[in-house]
């Protein structure tokens, strides 16, 4: 892990840094994460010697790496909450999937249903009990050996969405085994858990409005090192 946070956007009421994976978002007292990483950076270097406010208005799965934003003020984690919960962020993800992928660009349409007792998400028929519409666009940004870099706009906030309805149409997520990838991306061990492996999913952008000054703000995550041999940064 890094020892220093990467810090893409800040001011008094919003840090947006990017995430590395497989880091946790957010975890228990003692387990590293990049909420404890933002908070010691926000501490060090406001010099602020009691607690850190620090609101989380949304979260990246542990093996997937880019944007995160959180909030400085109660006041901006409530409005950024709204802002999410409305689906008025725009999120703009990069994935690197298994094949070749047609049509150059498309939706997708599906019903996911989240395992019970477990985090996972299958495709299924519209009727399932507990079925929920996903949707998301897709365009092709280039072909490179044996898979596909696709830039990806979900429409709507399922569990493991774009990892699923990927790996559906017979192209997972590089790397993301848990889904059916044979094809192994970034550092990792035979005793790794396939939740904790790193996986060819990337949160390139958010576009959000400034919850103080109401004005838009787009948010980029360059590509970690772990992409760039096989995926050179078109930016």
């Amino acid at each position: 892990m890094p020892d220093e946070l990467a810090v893409l956007y800040e001011d008094n009421h919003c840090l947006a840094v990017a995430k590395p994976a497989p880091l946790l978002t957010q975890a228990p007292p003692g387990v590293p994460s990049l909420e404890a990483m933002a908070r010691a950076y926000l501490k060090e270097k406001y010099h602020k010697s009691g607690n850190v406010y620090l609101g989380i208005p949304h979260r990246l799965d542990r093996p997937v790496s880019g944007v995160v934003l959180f909030a400085r003020s109660s006041k901006a984690a409530a409005r950024l909450a709204e802002q999410f919960h409305g689906r008025q962020v725009r999120k703009i993800y990069w994935a690197l999937v298994d094949g070749d992928v047609t049509p150059a660009e498309g939706v997708w349409e599906d019903w996911l249903l989240k395992v019970k007792d477990d985090a996972r998400s299958l495709c299924v028929l519209a009727e399932t009990p507990g079925a929920r519409q996903a949707i998301l666009a897709y365009r092709c940004l280039r072909h490179v050996e044996g898979g596909t870099l696709l830039e990806i706009e979900p429409h709507t906030g399922r569990m493991h969405q774009i990892r699923v309805q990927a790996a559906s149409r017979g192209w997972p997520v590089r790397g993301d085994v848990w889904y059916g990838s044979a094809l192994p991306f970034g550092p990792s061990t035979p005793e790794s858990l396939p939740r904790d492996r790193v996986i060819a999913l990337h949160a390139r952008s958010l576009t959000f409005l400034h919850p103080i000054r109401f004005e838009p703000i787009t948010v980029v995550a360059p590509l970690p090192e772990t992409w760039r041999d096989m995926v050179p940064d078109p930016t």
